[in-house]
C-alpha cells in the first residue's frame, strides 16, 4: 500500500500539437501546468524545453517555413532535427504523459510519442478535444479506455483519484518509485 499524494515527485510530459496550432500549443498547457505542480507532479512542457540549446518557438516554426518555401529542404534536418531527439527524450524521461488529441489539427510527432510512451508501459491520458467518443480508433487499440478523455478537467479528476489511491495495484500501468517519496 502507498500513501496519499502518489503522484509527488513524478514527471509528466505534455504532449501535443505545437506547429500549425495558433498559439503554439502554449494554452492548454499552460492551464494544466500549475494545477499538476500543486500535486507535486513535475511538468515537462515542449514549449520550455528544459534541454539547453533546443528551441522550438513561433521563431523556430518561421525558419521551418521559410526553409520549405525556399525548398532548402536538407537544411531542416540539419538544423531542427534536434527538436524531434529532444522531444523524445523528455518521453524517456517522464513517468507518464498527457496527450492533447484535436482532430481538426494534424498532428505527427504527437502521435510518435504516444507510440513511444506506450512502448514504454508509462499511463498515457490522452484528452480528445472533441470528445472520448470521436477519438481516433487507434488509440481505443493501444490504450485503455479509462485513460481516454473527454476534458481536460477530467484527466484532473483522474489524476486526483490516482494521487489519492491507498491501494495501488488497482492502478494498471502505474509505478510508485519509493525513491520518489
Amino acid at each position: 500500500m502507498a500513501s496519499m499524494n502518489n503522484l509527488n515527485g513524478m514527471r509528466t510530459y505534455l504532449v501535443g500539437a505545437m506547429d500549425r496550432v495558433p498559439d503554439g500549443g502554449t494554452t492548454w498547457r499552460k492551464r494544466i501546468t500549475g494545477i499538476l505542480q500543486k500535486m507535486g507532479i513535475v511538468v515537462i512542457d515542449p514549449c520550455d524545453k528544459p534541454i539547453d540549446g533546443v528551441v522550438e518557438d513561433e521563431g523556430t516554426r518561421h525558419w521551418i517555413e521559410y526553409y520549405k518555401e525556399t525548398e532548402q529542404y536538407d537544411k531542416i534536418k540539419e538544423k531542427f532535427s534536434v527538436i524531434r531527439s529532444a522531444d523524445l527524450r523528455c518521453v524517456d524521461i517522464s513517468d507518464f504523459i498527457i496527450a492533447h488529441i484535436d482532430l481538426d489539427i494534424h498532428a505527427c510527432g504527437t502521435y510518435e510519442e504516444i507510440v513511444t510512451a506506450n512502448r514504454q508501459k508509462k499511463p498515457i491520458l490522452v484528452w480528445c478535444q472533441q470528445g472520448k467518443k470521436n477519438a481516433p480508433n487507434w488509440l481505443f487499440f493501444m490504450l485503455p479506455h479509462e485513460h481516454i478523455f473527454g476534458s481536460l478537467g477530467e484527466i484532473i479528476n483522474y489524476l486526483d483519484h490516482v494521487n489519492q489511491e491507498g491501494d495501488v495495484i488497482k492502478l494498471k500501468r502505474w509505478f510508485f518509485f519509493k525513491y520518489n517519496k
